[in-house]
């Protein structure tokens, strides 16, 4: 069974991200891994840029915002 990283974060999610996409995608594509989702808080900004870099090294792509919430 593969497994896939549901959370994840890249250098545009605000406050907590480093991730920068060329290199997230190429180190989940060098562990065997088909697959990845990143989940930046609050913005899709990342969204375009990852899609087109996960398509071109063949690694399908999920692209979700966790909202942060204050109370």
């Amino acid at each position: 069974m593969a497994f896939v990283h549901l959370h994840t974060h890249s250098e545009y999610s605000l406050l907590d991200g480093a991730n920068r996409i060329p290199e997230l995608v190429s180190h989940v594509k060098s562990l065997g891994m088909d697959s990845l989702a990143v989940t930046d808080h609050g913005n899709m900004h990342a969204a375009w840029r990852f899609y087109e870099e996960a398509k071109a090294q063949g690694i399908r792509s999920e692209e979700h915002t966790s909202e942060l919430q204050s109370h």
